[in-house]
């Protein structure tokens, strides 16, 4: 077996324990459900930034999931949270 080869076999090996490892992460944040809506309804996640801003949130990081924007930050009482909101209205997502 050339070295290329067993480079490849040991790849096709390892392809099943990240994909595993993806879909784990993947619903690592509970029973969160976000209303589907058309990706042209979404209103820009800079708007959301703007909004949490000036309501007191240090916004350190957001992103899109298939459902939601998805934000790491510090809410208005300065505790570190990541929280879930429906990308038309802007409204918070919780947990179920």
């Amino acid at each position: 077996m050339t070295s290329t080869t067993a480079s490849i076999s040991t790849m096709i090996k390892l392809v099943p324990l990240v994909l595993a490892f993806a879909a784990g992460s993947a619903s690592a944040h509970g029973d969160v459900k976000c209303p589907a809506h058309p990706k042209s309804e979404w209103k820009p996640h800079t708007e959301l930034h703007q909004k949490l801003t000036k309501e007191g949130w240090v916004v350190r990081r957001m992103e899109m999931t298939s459902t939601c924007y998805e934000v790491y930050a510090k809410d208005p009482q300065g505790k570190r949270i990541e929280a879930f909101f429906d990308p038309v209205t802007f409204a918070r997502v919780e947990e179920k």
